[in-house]
């Protein structure tokens, strides 16, 4: 069995969404000292590779813990959009890709964005789905749809189309994947499970895929 890792490290200097609170690890507790190691840490609901959920931007809608687990695990499909010279994706970009995706749960899409990890670049510049797109995807029965760049909306927008058509088919969206190159071509289970907060608008997810 081959278990592929689509998560990024969480880490006191690592890259967050513009304007956002980076996380802060703090050590509390040592062996030497308290005879236990134990720290404490303090992190947005959108920290690093995470999931959003439909009240992120939604108010009275699903938040994460309303889901059953079962909602973040299923069969996925990467769509590789690395090879694209163009900063917005439309429907015909992937038509040919699009075979089978009615038999799926998660529709992933490689841009190669994550390989600027840690860079300012990372931030900007990145391929997005134009809003038709996305729309002709929430009409499939998705649980939802996962990247490896910042937002499914461009940095610095004042409206989040995209993450709002999305949420509106209550269907979730996972940000900052990685490594989703492992997983062209391949038939694969994905699994983001969330952590067990209580009316969480999101959660940070140790995302991974089994390759059949």
């Amino acid at each position: 069995m081959t278990i592929i890792d689509l998560s990024h490290f969480i880490s006191n200097d690592m890259p967050v969404y513009p304007d956002t609170h980076s996380p802060v690890i703090q050590v509390t507790n040592t062996i030497e000292k308290n005879g236990y190691a134990e720290k404490v840490i303090s992190m947005s609901t959108h920290t690093g590779t995470h999931i959003d959920a439909p009240a992120h931007m939604i108010k009275g809608s699903k938040t994460l813990d309303m889901f059953g687990i079962d909602h973040f695990i299923g069969e996925g499909k990467v769509i590789d959009l690395s090879g694209k010279e163009k900063k917005l994706i439309e429907t015909e970009d992937i038509a040919d890709e699009m075979d089978g995706i009615e038999k799926i749960d998660f529709l992933l899409f490689y841009t190669g964005w994550s390989r600027f990890w840690g860079d300012e670049k990372y931030f900007r510049d990145y391929p997005v789905l134009s809003e038709n797109l996305v729309k002709s995807l929430t009409g499939y029965k998705l649980k939802g749809i996962g990247f490896d760049i910042i937002s499914i909306d461009p940095v610095g927008v004042s409206e989040f189309r995209n993450h709002m058509t999305v949420f509106g088919k209550n269907m979730i969206i996972i940000e900052n994947l990685k490594n989703l190159e492992t997983l062209i071509g391949k038939v694969f289970t994905f699994f983001c499970l969330p952590l067990k907060i209580e009316d969480s608008d999101g959660s940070p997810v140790r995302a991974c895929a089994i390759i059949h």
